[in-house]
């Protein structure tokens, strides 16, 4: 399957399960109450059991640390130690400490592109933009064919609110694979944020372009309004033949229909695909990395601070 996620090094058999949720989920049904797509797709809400750590990476974690900690290694190998272990932090959600290894493998190899573009999605995901385009512009200095790093900095560049700048990034990574869906949803999501019009229309043209009919052309088909979210919902599962399969379906799934209701305002529906995209653990997914900065977006949007005016305002509590 096509696909834009960022699949490091990591090949692991994670066990998971699911059910199907037969009641509606209380904070999703009051935010999707408006529309009756909506209402019969939670209906028969997917959800995921939370993946478990792999017992597999956390011996690894252990036999890496046991090798830096009493094995004679040259500077260049410690190096690539602390950069593996710090993509297996990454893939258990452990980012403060794979970030903390990556800085010390760039420490004695500056030349580590990989860390670079790691490093990068970690300063977007706390959103220190301006670090985050440091870090994957040593990337594409050292590697200008690195693809994932124009990706990844052209979505820094989008959540940093510089869209003009992240399309001319997202355009040239969808032109690595251009009949891929999860390339033309990003280059949609960047493109919307310029012109939604101009966007709708730069998407149909790509959908109509498509030589293939996979799941993931439902992603451009609900952004299209050709399917509703409740359709989408319930062609989640269609194909899945395994649990992991599954998990990782819903984690994009989830993801897509959380922009999807920030694009049609609706702040309360999309917080709550977002958590369901975060409840599956796929942690190396684009779209769990981002999921979570989705969440700290719409809670500063809508956080309402008291003005002094209001307090001055107020009743005293003196009589």
């Amino acid at each position: 399957m096509l696909n834009i996620q960022v699949r490091y090094i990591l090949n692991l058999n994670f066990h998971r399960t699911f059910i199907i949720l037969p009641l509606l989920l209380i904070g999703l049904a009051q935010g999707c109450s408006t529309t009756s797509g909506s209402a019969s797709g939670i209906s028969n809400l997917v959800i995921a059991e939370p993946m478990a750590i792999n017992p597999q990476s956390e011996l690894a974690l252990a036999r890496l640390s046991e090798i830096l900690q009493r094995v004679e290694v040259t500077e260049e190998q410690r190096a690539k130690l602390f950069y593996d272990r710090g993509v297996i932090f990454d893939s258990v959600g452990l980012r403060s400490l794979a970030s903390f290894d990556f800085q010390r493998a760039l420490r004695i190899r500056p030349d580590l592109v990989d860390a670079y573009n790691f490093m990068g999605i970690h300063h977007t995901q706390r959103q220190e933009f301006n670090l985050a385009y440091e870090a994957f512009d040593s990337a594409i200095e050292l590697e200008p064919d690195h693809q994932y790093a124009y990706l990844n900095r052209g979505i820094a560049l989008y959540y940093g609110g510089r869209p003009e700048m992240a399309v001319k990034d997202i355009e040239k990574f969808q032109l690595q694979e251009q009949y891929d869906p999860y390339r033309m949803a990003w280059l949609y999501l960047v493109e919307y944020e310029i012109d939604p019009q101009a966007a709708q229309q730069h998407l149909q043209d790509n959908y109509d372009s498509l030589p293939h009919n996979s799941w993931a052309n439902n992603i451009l088909r609900l952004f299209l309004g050709e399917m509703t979210e409740g359709e989408f919902i319930d062609e989640l599962t269609l194909g899945v033949t395994s649990n992991k399969e599954l998990t990782d379906r819903l984690c994009e799934g989830y993801f897509y229909l959380g922009k999807y209701n920030l694009i049609n305002d609706l702040p309360n529906n999309s917080a709550n695909y977002f958590k369901l995209a975060l409840s599956t653990n796929v942690y190396e997914f684009i779209e769990h990395r981002y999921a979570k900065l989705e969440l700290d977006i719409l809670t500063s949007k809508f956080a309402q601070p008291i003005s002094e005016s209001e307090v001055e305002d107020s009743p005293s509590d003196e009589q």
